[in-house]
């Protein structure tokens, strides 16, 4: 197997040492916590005075509710009561010793209408927080009863469903979330891959490289070699994109929040954050589906002769992939259901459905362990196709095979 070896290693180093890998590998994520740190440290750089905010409050019961969500949201508030000196606090604003002030009367009990007179616009943002804080103060004076249970209220309240026949429970909102996004990932990482499979292959054959590779080589070694080293490929990309997540939930984020605290409900990301159970998820149905499909493209890429050729050949498995995205939705829904059960144990979607499903939870294991089970025989059965394919199609030259040829490829290969 040493000359399984050296292709792996030609496929993995030739990948990494390219500018493209470097650019979507590392380039991406340093953009995304420059893009996320680059305005907290402006931010950061204000006067104490922008967040200082005197509040005029005509009501007489907005005061102290509305200043409670003000500072909640990382302002410094200073109530000055009905008998305000208003052209006082006014020059004061214009002196920059304060942010501005925040009239409440009555529009702002009623409908939440507020007045907020500033020396200078304040960000998007923190208008959007002192609107909200207003709202949610007004609502409070108006229903009554304890702050913290019409918080509860504003908030969207809580319900726990207990389904009766014990099983085919549903997914909570944290939870489908996670498995929404893992599978999407697991979508383009698959298909990404097994395309560079794929035009890896069709240039070899094309510039009649694999001619003298396979002078010294099985054929069904090359293939291997191929797939094995692009995944590596994968996995490294992967890991990075994982440590650039991670670190921007761990420090990146909470800097922001720091330097802007109306991000402070931004804080609630980390309970989306995927925890080792979630990635060892993640990479076993990554490891299954990108062999299956793979193989699959591996053995296009033999059978045709050209770009174009290839981009028509490989519009099953485009399908193929895009399949399971569509019914995505339908089982995450119903994920209990007969149909999502047996959609998401069929192999060729198992990858997305299955992963989808365990990721919220929603999947006991032996339905987990049997979708692995199933789709480690899809890629034996994949490989020894796809490799009979390889095998004949990798020298052969002309018009792309119609499907009998390849039936009798796969027979005589």
């Amino acid at each position: 197997m040493r000359d399984v070896w050296a292709v792996i290693r030609r496929e993995y180093l030739q990948r990494v040492r390219s500018k493209w890998f470097a650019l979507s590998t590392i380039g991406v994520p340093v953009l995304l916590v420059v893009a996320s740190v680059a305005p907290a440290w402006m931010a950061s750089r204000e006067g104490g005075g922008e967040r200082r905010i005197v509040l005029v409050d005509r009501t007489g019961v907005l005061a102290e509710r509305v200043a409670r969500h003000l500072e909640e949201g990382g302002l410094s508030v200073e109530i000055a009561g009905r008998s305000a000196d208003e052209p006082a606090v006014r020059a004061r604003v214009l002196r920059g010793e304060v942010g501005g002030y925040l009239v409440l009367d009555e529009g702002a009990l009623s409908s939440g209408r507020a007045l907020l007179e500033v020396n200078q616009a304040p960000p998007a943002l923190r208008s959007l927080a002192i609107r909200s804080a207003v709202v949610q103060g007004a609502l409070e004076a108006r229903l009554g009863g304890d702050d913290a249970e019409v918080a509860s209220l504003l908030e969207g309240g809580n319900l726990r469903v207990q389904v009766l026949s014990g099983h085919g429970g549903g997914i909570a909102s944290p939870a489908i979330v996670t498995a929404m996004v893992g599978a999407f990932v697991l979508y383009m990482v698959i298909l990404l891959y097994a395309v560079a499979v794929m035009r890896s292959v069709l240039e070899e054959k094309t510039s009649r490289v694999v001619e003298v590779i396979l002078s010294s080589m099985r054929p069904w070694h090359l293939m291997l070699g191929k797939i094995l080293g692009v995944g590596a490929v994968g996995l490294t990309q992967l890991a990075i994109w994982a440590a650039a997540a991670a670190a921007l939930l761990t420090l990146a984020l909470p800097y922001a929040v720091a330097a802007r605290p109306e991000l402070a409900r931004m804080g609630d990301l980390g309970r989306y954050a995927p925890g080792v159970a979630y990635l060892g998820l993640f990479l076993v149905f990554f490891v299954c589906g990108y062999f299956m499909y793979s193989g699959l493209y591996a053995a296009v890429g033999a059978m045709c002769n050209t770009d174009e050729e290839a981009q028509q050949a490989q519009t099953p498995l485009v399908v193929l992939l895009v399949m399971p995205i569509m019914l995505l939705m339908p089982v995450l829904d119903r994920p209990g259901a007969t149909a999502s059960v047996l959609l998401s144990l069929f192999p060729i979607f198992s990858p997305v459905l299955m992963f989808a499903r365990a990721a919220g939870g929603a999947a006991p294991a032996w339905q987990v362990w049997l979708s692995v089970v199933l789709m480690v025989l899809t890629v034996v059965g994949v490989a020894w196709v796809a490799g009979r394919i390889y095998r004949v199609g990798i020298l052969m030259a002309g018009k792309r095979p119609t499907l009998a040829e390849l039936w009798r490829w796969v027979r005589e290969g």
